[in-house]
């Protein structure tokens, strides 16, 4: 049984943070109803489009949930969304600061009335705060809180990550707040309020950074490369190999010994080289003499010697040699689906239950392309009703 069978889930929002947050939910087998402004998720119409004309980016977040058109600007949409939501368990949002609330459709309109609606709200820098309200953007995140200040080289120019990791590792922690919030509900039969900042999520991936800030007086250079963020572990960096690159680090010293024993290099033996201090007094060294090993053999031939032992490695593949990584197919996180229409790409769920098996995505729809059904199985709108509002552009 999938875990997350019969929980009625409203999204209301567009780009990553509140669809990722959702699509997770839709993974675990809930019922999720994306609703959408009369143009459509801005997301629909980016260049990136696969055969069918269809947004990658959209399709991939969005599969398997179904698809309502609603101006929510208009009094009769708000009115629609607050009948829905008498019959939902979750409702997840991420427009622009204020906006539910002006709509009407805030946690407290809605919790009056459906005390059992779970409500999550995610924001750029939550509802306090000196910039509480503020809109945000991944990238503007990453600026506004160090992550583009450790990015990137010593003599660079900052640089954003290239992933979106704040809206991503944002939506994760929605979803599990409303796990949180729906498992206490059992308790109490009431919903809540769920509220992530993209600014807070982000926050303590840069534990190490911060640690080294602190520990060096503020003298560590906030960028430093490939190399750990705090500068407190060495070696850990990518090394040039005869065909790429390969990742290497050794966060114990018996990882450095068999490094060295690997290597056979005079060179590593040293005594400045026998304590991790003494390594990180002397990263320059350090990587040149395991660069000085690794660039004479490939990626390949580097990670297979280092995996014999233990010792973290990995080499540096690019998008093309991830997307047909055997190991990336076998797991399904990122997974090639095809039906009548013919083949497009979607994710499938990082969350593996032992008893609560994924739910697979259908395609993603097309714009408002569940409207009537929704309006006729959630509300019991008649054909005459359905036909009003589309005459007042109301969907």
């Amino acid at each position: 049984m999938s875990a997350l069978k019969g929980v009625k889930v409203i999204c209301v929002g567009q780009f990553y943070f509140a669809p990722y947050c959702s699509m997770l939910l839709a993974r675990l087998g809930a019922d999720v109803i994306k609703i959408e402004a009369p143009a459509g998720d801005p997301y629909r119409r980016l260049a990136t489009a696969d055969s069918n004309g269809a947004s990658v980016q959209f399709s991939m977040l969005n599969a398997g949930k179904r698809a309502m058109r609603l101006d929510l600007k208009h009094p009769r949409g708000q009115e629609v969304l607050r009948d829905m939501a008498k019959g939902a368990d979750v409702l997840v949002q991420n427009l622009s600061p204020g906006a539910m609330d002006r709509f009407g459709l805030g946690y407290e309109a809605l919790s009056a009335v459906n005390p059992r609606l779970v409500m999550a709200s995610g924001t750029g820098f939550g509802s306090f705060g000196p910039y509480a309200g503020q809109p945000a953007m991944d990238l503007t995140i990453q600026a506004r809180t160090a992550v583009m200040s450790t990015t990137g080289f010593m003599d660079g120019a900052p640089v954003r990550t290239g992933p979106s990791v704040v809206d991503f590792m944002a939506g994760i922690h929605l979803a599990g707040g409303v796990l949180a919030a729906l498992y206490q509900r059992e308790r109490t039969g009431r919903g809540q309020h769920v509220e992530v900042a993209l600014q807070d999520a982000i926050l303590p991936s840069l534990s190490s950074n911060i640690a080294g800030m602190v520990n060096s007086g503020g003298t560590m250079p906030e960028r430093t490369g490939n190399r750990h963020g705090g500068l407190a572990v060495v070696p850990y960096n990518a090394y040039r190999t005869s065909d790429g690159w390969v990742t290497v680090l050794c966060p114990t010293q018996g990882h450095w010994d068999r490094l060295r024993d690997i290597m056979d290099d005079p060179e590593a033996r040293e005594p400045r080289f026998d304590s991790m201090a003494g390594r990180c007094a002397h990263v320059d060294d350090v990587d040149r003499i395991v660069e000085r090993w690794t660039s004479t053999r490939t990626k390949q031939q580097v990670a297979d010697l280092l995996a014999e032992t233990g010792i973290p490695n990995a080499p540096v593949v690019d998008l093309a040699e991830l997307m047909d990584d055997p190991h990336v197919a076998e797991r399904g996180v990122l997974r090639r689906m095809s039906d009548e229409e013919g083949s497009w790409l979607t994710l499938g769920s990082p969350l593996f239950l032992s008893d609560s098996p994924m739910v697979e995505p259908a395609r993603a729809p097309g714009l408002g392309a569940d409207t009537d059904h929704i309006l006729n199985e959630e509300l019991d709108m008649s054909d005459e009703e359905i036909a009003e509002l589309r005459s007042l552009g109301v969907v």
